[in-house]
């Protein structure tokens, strides 16, 4: 089967049929923003000002982009069903809850993008200083891989635009995240709290350690970069039962592949490889410390 690469950096495209929105009904949501209840133009421009990100945008333009928003899901639904033999209601309830266009914005040069949101070829977008927003058929796969669960801890490495941990907010107990570049780390860190995702969590850092403080470890930990190979300090915090998803390959190179681990509960970790992806490279330790042997 031809498997569409996932990534920062991908196009993954569909011609699948767009068709009405369908309905999920999910119990014990996370408190916060949601699209559809009270998601209006002005919640919207209140919510960017608020982060420090002030646009202006008029009401038809709003609405042109929610008048995309159902296509889009429906996309996402498609495409999980395709790949993955189903789509899970609670990752098609966070997609139809956090509202994207939020997210779309170019951090070095100070511009908000939120007219391209839900594209009909789903494909990253820059957020400046080397990191993009990805695409969002790649982070409804690897979310869906990842099975999150009520109750669950999670660990984003790569924030980026920290859309990846708003929509695992929406479905675990915490989501934290870690990112590497400053500025951006720092900018993005101030986007949650307008929105109400107050179990959300990041922080500008080496997301090659993980996060040790967090007590009690993660039942997910997801890596959105390519990593030369798996961190080892990620699977002393993974909890036995949890799952790490890594791309794993060499950078800028094709020939990467996700790779899914599960740690049983003697601590054993397991590994399976799962479809091909082109990530921008993990930096920091991991481009100056050697592999460790028994790696992919």
């Amino acid at each position: 089967m031809s498997l569409h690469p996932v990534s920062r950096r991908s196009l993954l495209a569909t011609g699948l049929a767009t068709a009405s929105l369908p309905l999920f009904s999910i119990t014990g949501r996370a408190a916060g923003v949601n699209v559809g209840a009270g998601w209006t133009r002005q919640a919207f421009l209140d919510a960017m000002a608020q982060s420090g990100r002030p646009l202006d945008l008029s009401e038809s333009a709003f609405q042109a982009i929610q008048a995309r928003r159902p296509a889009a899901l429906k996309r996402i639904e498609s495409y999980l069903k395709e790949r993955l033999g189903s789509a899970d209601p609670a990752v098609m309830q966070a997609f139809a809850e956090v509202p994207r266009e939020y997210y779309h914005y170019m951090y070095e040069g100070h511009q908000a993008m939120p007219s391209v949101a839900y594209e009909a070829e789903p494909k990253p977008w820059a957020l400046g200083y080397g990191s993009a927003l990805s695409d969002y058929l790649g982070q409804a796969y690897m979310t869906q891989v990842a099975k999150p669960k009520p109750g669950d801890v999670t660990l984003e490495i790569g924030t980026g635009s920290g859309f990846q941990s708003s929509l695992l907010s929406r479905i675990v107990a915490k989501s934290y995240s870690i990112e590497i570049i400053e500025p951006l780390g720092k900018a993005v860190g101030k986007i949650f709290a307008p929105l109400g995702y107050d179990n959300v969590q990041s922080r500008v850092g080496d997301g090659y350690y993980g996060w040790p403080e967090v007590e009690g470890g993660f039942d997910i930990i997801i890596i959105t970069c390519a990593a030369q190979y798996a961190p080892p300090e990620l699977f002393k915090q993974l909890k036995p039962g949890g799952r790490a998803l890594i791309p794993i390959g060499q950078p800028f190179k094709r020939g990467q592949f996700l790779y899914v681990y599960t740690k049983d509960a003697d601590g054993k970790i397991h590994s399976r490889k799962d479809v091909g992806v082109f990530f921008i490279p993990m930096t920091g330790t991991m481009m100056k410390t050697p592999a460790p042997t028994a790696t992919p």
